[in-house]
């Protein structure tokens, strides 16, 4: 297999990218095809491009119209968030007074249910009470012990 020639290197495009060429062999049978490789025009950077973010931008004149027109854009992009915040704030607070609301028609429930049982165990015990009570005479007026004998009278 024949070794490709050194790498071709061309000028820098106007990405500030420079693109590096491999010339095979003009003889060479591989089917594999050599792929050009990135790298920036400049190795200041530590051999890696600045992403768009870090890059620096050109100082606008406070007079032009690209100015005025991105303070417009940026002022009515600002409004729309600050309005955005307070209808989410408004739409918070309204939940919060629903649920709060609704926490105390369920506390007044529960304070009405449990007096209901208080009272159905209040009868409960009253009645058991009295079944106990007219249970002891009819047992001693017998004079058997108070013994429950099951349904065939054993």
């Amino acid at each position: 297999m024949s070794r490709p020639s050194q790498p071709k290197l061309t000028t820098a495009d106007s990405n500030s990218v420079s693109v590096i060429q491999s010339q095979a062999h003009a003889a060479a049978s591989s089917s594999l095809q050599q792929v050009p490789q990135l790298i920036p025009a400049t190795t200041a950077g530590g051999g890696k491009a600045l992403p768009p973010s870090k890059m620096k931008k050109q100082p606008a004149d406070k007079d032009s119209e690209e100015y005025r027109l991105r303070r417009e854009r940026n002022n009515l992009a600002v409004k729309k968030s600050r309005m955005r915040s307070k209808q989410k704030a408004m739409d918070t607070q309204q939940r919060v007074n629903e649920l709060k609301e609704e926490n105390e028609r369920l506390e007044a429930k529960i304070k009405l249910l449990s007096k209901e049982l208080s009272v159905l165990k209040d009868l409960f015990l009253e009645h058991a009470h009295n079944l106990a009570d007219n249970a002891q005479p009819a047992a001693a007026a017998d004079g058997s012990s108070p013994i429950v004998k099951n349904v065939n009278g054993q």
